[in-house]
Order: structure tokens, then C-alpha cells, then sequence
């Protein structure tokens, strides 16, 4: 099964925006369910498409995920939703056991051909889950800046977060523990993402540099 290492890059626009809409849909299924006991276990933004990450609750290592690739737009070239990606994400991860088409980062990699694929209609937790976000997240025109465009749960304490910084010409890859002092930790965030000189380079063919925060 041929690794992939193609480095993503790209500029801020369309393709940021999809990801970072996708990715904020997507968030509560790391807590619920997709179906029976798989969760979501990551977002990974990739050029023209996300990656989404599939596992048991608590599975973080690369062979116990696999990671579905999604086109960003349709046979029309219209964007997608982000509750026809949850379908398309359910119905794959009711369908037994894979047939990666290549790994990435140490996972089984397969890429959708959404044409074909019937999304799995919604579920009750679904419709719960929209009248709370209509009400408890109401639409802003200020997204968040840099924009979350993926992220990754990589231990039982520790995460990836990718930001979309339009310097770095592509995600940055921000690795930080979940506990410790995460407030301060979220409050300069988007500061220290932008400090240049934080950034290092990385194996992770998802970003275009990384920055380690798990002692900061």
C-alpha cells in the first residue's frame, strides 16, 4: 500500500472556507457516535477535499483509523454540504472493513467516488444537535481568524490542530496538549500560529509547517 508525502499547499479562499465549515459541522461526532461505536477522530484538509478520519472512541493510533477522502464540490461542481458529508461518512463507516486505496500518515487512505456513494439519511441525534447549534451558535459574519480547517486526535491527551494561515501557504499544524493550561493556551493561539520562527518542517503531508505547543 504506497504511502502518500505530497505536501499540501495552497492559498486562503473557497477551499479554506469549505474545510473550516466542514470541520465545525463535524465536531460534535467526535463525542456522538457516526454509527454504532466509530467516531470521528479527525478532519485532515488536503488539497480540493478533507479526509475524514474514522475510529472506535478512543483509537489514536494510525492503524486503528482510516481516512475517507471527500471531494470539496459535486459532479456540478457545487460545494458540498456538510450534512451530505456526514452521510457519505456514515454510510462508509457501516460498510465493514475498508479498501484503502493508499495510507497516509501510517492510515488506511480511501478515496470516495461520491457519485456512486448513497449518504445515510439523518439521524434523531442529528436533528438534535441542529436546533442546538441554530440556537447556541447563530451565524456570524466575523469567522474565526486563522480558521480551524481540520484537526486530528493523535493521544488521550493530545491533538493536532490545523489553522489556515495565508503566509504560510497552507495549514499550519499545531500540536498541544488538552490539559494544562489550555485557557491561555486558546486566548494566544492566534498569535503564536503566526510567529514565523515557531515554525518547523513536517513529515505531515496535510500542512505546510508545524508548531510544537504540547510543553507551552
Amino acid at each position: 500500500m504506497p504511502g502518500l508525502d505530497q505536501r499540501v499547499s495552497w492559498s486562503c479562499g473557497e477551499t479554506v472556507e469549505q474545510q473550516a465549515y466542514l470541520t465545525r459541522f463535524l465536531l460534535d461526532y467526535t463525542a456522538a457516535p457516526l454509527v454504532g461505536g466509530t467516531f470521528l477522530r479527525g478532519v485532515l484538509p488536503t488539497r480540493d477535499a478533507v479526509r475524514v478520519v474514522t475510529g472506535a472512541g478512543d483509537a489514536v493510533a494510525p492503524d486503528a483509523l482510516v481516512a475517507y477522502e471527500v471531494p470539496l464540490t459535486d459532479d456540478d461542481d457545487e460545494p458540498v454540504t456538510a450534512p451530505l458529508v456526514l452521510g457519505w461518512a456514515r454510510t462508509l463507516a457501516a460498510g465493514g472493513p475498508p479498501r484503502p486505496d493508499a495510507s497516509v500518515m501510517g492510515m488506511a487512505l480511501v478515496r470516495v467516488d461520491t457519485s456512486a456513494l448513497e449518504p445515510a439519511p439523518p439521524t434523531s441525534t442529528d436533528r438534535v444537535l441542529r436546533v442546538l447549534r441554530t440556537l447556541a451558535w447563530p451565524f456570524t459574519e466575523t469567522p474565526p481568524s486563522p480558521p480551524l480547517c481540520g484537526f486530528l486526535l493523535t493521544g488521550q491527551d493530545s491533538m493536532r490542530l490545523y489553522l489556515a494561515v495565508e503566509e504560510a501557504g497552507g495549514p499550519v499544524a499545531v500540536d498541544v496538549r488538552l490539559t494544562g493550561a489550555l485557557t491561555a493556551l486558546l486566548a494566544a493561539l492566534p498569535a503564536l500560529v503566526n510567529e514565523q520562527e515557531r515554525w518547523t518542517p513536517d513529515t505531515d503531508p496535510h500542512c505546510a509547517h508545524a508548531i510544537d505547543l504540547t510543553t507551552w
